[in-house]
């Protein structure tokens, strides 16, 4: 069975002040998921699942989504902040979305395989594809305990000169096998490395952690577990209007659960991504020296 690649692009990037998914950073106007669908195909993924929001349906489809019909079957799941297990109800005042577990469990209807879950608008590299498809094509075993897989990139190349990031610290045991997930919502880079500033005094970093940029490799029993986990979550923050339930901490509680392990693999690949407009100048300049190196044709889709 192929696996599946799911896209998170439901987010409007508050930060960035606009939707990035929808902004051109190739040489011939491609966007950043251009990209990615370009190398999940010739990694062998056989389905791309797009997560997004109702109100830009008509623009995703027609800019994005009708380049692959004819080169990967293509599907959409719809985020929808009031879409909320039974007994709970949005809180008068929460615009927020509910986050990435929210965001997953929007697709559980249209993806019945293995598959990579990623970020709209993170540039990954070909060898991260490569990678997780072989992991995801491979026999599990059957000891009752979940099976998933991430790639991990290095703090210090996934930070940005223009404000905080998010990111998933991880913690790898001595068999190389994921450990613990700590998310962090407030790192910024500094002149020794980067800082948490969620604490004070801030938590210092190296920029040597290996961290999540959401680059998950998930069998659908996932779904089960995140069900699960954000009934839980709402019970305690279903009126908080800004608190988020985030893929990364309810992989990490499954983990210390002993319900699931993870397997980390590493990329040969640099990541790149947009979190605000000053980032997108860097981002264009590293496609185009891809494209220089043969990494990428001028153009994807021709």
């Amino acid at each position: 069975m192929k696996p599946t690649l799911l896209i998170l692009a439901a987010g409007m990037g508050s930060r960035y002040g606009g939707l990035k998914q929808l902004d051109a950073m190739g040489p011939s106007g491609e966007v950043v998921l251009d990209y990615s669908v370009f190398d999940a195909i010739r990694a062998g993924f056989g389905k791309v699942v797009f997560v997004i929001r109702r109100d830009f349906e008509e623009q995703f489809r027609t800019q994005v989504g009708a380049k692959f019909k004819d080169r990967i079957q293509v599907e959409y799941a719809f985020q929808d902040i009031n879409d909320l297990p039974e007994g709970f109800t949005l809180p008068e005042g929460r615009t927020k979305p509910w986050g990435t577990a929210h965001a997953l469990l929007s697709a559980e209807s249209v993806v019945k395989e293995p598959f990579l879950m990623i970020n709209a608008d993170d540039f990954y590299g070909r060898d991260a594809y490569a990678k997780i498809a072989a992991n995801l094509t491979a026999a599990r075993p059957e000891d009752g305990k979940s099976h998933y897989s991430m790639v991990g990139f290095y703090l210090k190349n996934t930070l940005s000169d223009h404000g905080s990031v998010s990111r998933g610290v991880c913690t790898r045991g001595a068999d190389g096998m994921l450990s613990s997930v700590v998310e962090m919502t407030k790192i910024f880079k500094t002149a020794t490395g980067a800082e948490n500033r969620e604490t004070e005094p801030p938590a210092a970093l190296t920029g040597d952690e290996v961290v999540s940029m959401n680059f998950f490799g998930f069998t659908p029993d996932i779904f089960g577990h995140l069900r699960k986990a954000f009934t839980e979550f709402l019970s305690v923050h279903g009126q908080d209007l800004k608190a988020e339930c985030y893929v990364p901490k309810q992989v990490d509680d499954l983990i210390q659960g002993g319900q699931a392990d993870v397997t980390v693999l590493e990329s040969n690949d640099s990541w790149f991504g947009v979190t605000y407009p000053e980032d997108k100048e860097d981002v264009v300049a590293s496609i185009r020296a891809l494209v220089a190196a043969g990494a990428y044709p001028e153009s994807l889709w021709t």
